[in-house]
């Protein structure tokens, strides 16, 4: 993809989430050195496709993307949702071979990194190689927690725990952490939840009519974030007596 974009990674209000704080100037402006910027995918693109070979890293600069794969019986299974400042393509690193694809949910762009760049780069700048290890356990604790999300035995707990979830997410981006859109569908949240689209649909319901949260269309706007942690994370039976 060929830089046309004149965006740093200096300017850039996301710097602090996908790249470490502590950069010099000039180590700064090092790695801004090898970062690809092209015009955004729009609604529907493929940033990467399940087989791809890997290359590079991404980074969410706007938008908004999932990442699915071919599931046993044919269907599309959402892995996971990336929103801006977060990094996309760690898994291949290993095999050097997408094994999921990456999809944006609205018009988004990114900021390639060349993986063999940022990892010759790694070498020299002690910070650098100390982020690229935070990022490989945020992907790993990231996974842990859809496990134990699809653990939950309820529907309310698996939607709750994903709107809290969110809820944190924008809130680390200095946005309203009560007050935002959903970039993604109800049939990309079931199947990410391990939910028929319809039961999600009746659970926000559902919610609404407890006065939890209030949802127009993707705008959601959550009124009572303690309630809703509550619903998220119930206490075990022989406390909630």
């Amino acid at each position: 993809m060929a830089s046309k974009y004149t965006v740093s990674c200096r300017h850039c209000g996301l710097a602090e989430i996908c790249l470490p704080c502590t950069l010099t100037e000039q180590e700064m402006a090092t790695v801004d050195s090898v970062i690809k910027r092209s015009k955004p995918l729009q609604k529907g693109d493929a940033l990467y496709r399940e087989g791809d070979a890997f290359v590079s890293l991404y980074a969410v600069r706007s938008g908004c993307f999932k990442v699915h794969a071919a599931g046993g019986d044919g269907s599309d299974q959402v892995i996971a949702f990336y929103l801006p400042g977060e990094i996309l393509g760690l898994d291949a690193i290993d095999k050097r071979t997408h094994i999921s694809a990456a999809s944006a949910l609205e018009t988004s762009a990114v900021c390639e990194i060349p993986y063999d760049e940022i990892e010759r780069l790694a070498g020299h700048i002690h910070n650098l190689q100390a982020h690229l290890y935070r990022l490989l356990s945020r992907e790993i604790r990231i996974d842990h927690e859809l496990q134990l999300l699809l653990a939950k035995k309820t529907a309310e707990e698996r939607l709750g725990a994903f709107l809290i979830g969110l809820s944190a997410r924008y809130a680390r981006r200095q946005l309203s952490a009560t007050r935002f859109r959903l970039p993604m569908s109800r049939s990309d949240i079931g199947s990410y939840l391990g939910l028929a689209v319809e039961t999600v649909s009746r659970v926000l319901t559902r919610m609404q009519a407890h006065g939890l949260l209030q949802a127009r269309g993707k705008e959601l706007e959550i009124l009572d974030l303690e309630a809703l942690c509550q619903v998220a994370h119930p206490p075990p039976a022989s406390q909630a007596s």
